[in-house]
């Protein structure tokens, strides 16, 4: 496909991998759970300007790099029988504080073909939220998983087809 024409947000896919102590596995990592998701939002770094006042400079402050931060990345999806998002939380918050995993979103062109990645880097998940039940509505339930994480990296597509593997 051409790199003129913009990406279609609707197309991705989401994986869930562990990074393995030994390099038996291709790149050292594992991946333990792969789907598609309704919605993906805080994909975002923030920079911090420091900003530095300096006597006798009288046309503005000068702007030096300051602390970067990361945003809290949503996911949602309608709830199924498979509980691995919610195992992992669990297991998170029964103390296992290491179980930390990298997680790549997979942008995907109208062919299938994966374009472009984000990885985000030792996720953790911070917030799972079970679907507002009501019965006088035919929605489909939604469930949702809140992760931080210690860096953001961005890169050509990790998967290189829909549905495949990296």
């Amino acid at each position: 496909m051409s790199n003129e024409y913009p990406l279609q947000g609707f197309r991705y896919q989401v994986d869930f991998k562990e990074q393995m102590l030994s390099n038996e596995t291709a790149g050292g990592e594992v991946v333990l759970c792969s789907g598609a998701f309704s919605e993906c939002s805080g994909l975002e770094v923030t920079m911090e300007p420091r900003v530095i006042k300096e006597g006798g400079r009288n046309w503005g402050a000068a702007q030096r790099m300051g602390k970067i931060n990361f945003g809290t990345v949503v996911l949602k999806r309608g709830i199924t029988g498979s509980q691995d998002l919610w195992k992992w939380f669990n297991l998170v918050g029964q103390g296992a504080y290491a179980q930390r995993l990298n997680v790549t979103i997979t942008l995907f062109d109208v062919s299938g073909e994966g374009v472009v990645s984000w990885t985000l880097l030792k996720a953790l998940p911070i917030k799972f939220k079970a679907p507002d039940l009501n019965a006088t509505n035919n929605e489909v339930a939604i469930e949702e998983l809140h992760l931080a994480h210690e860096g953001l990296g961005h890169a050509a597509a990790a998967v290189k087809s829909l549905g495949g593997a990296a």
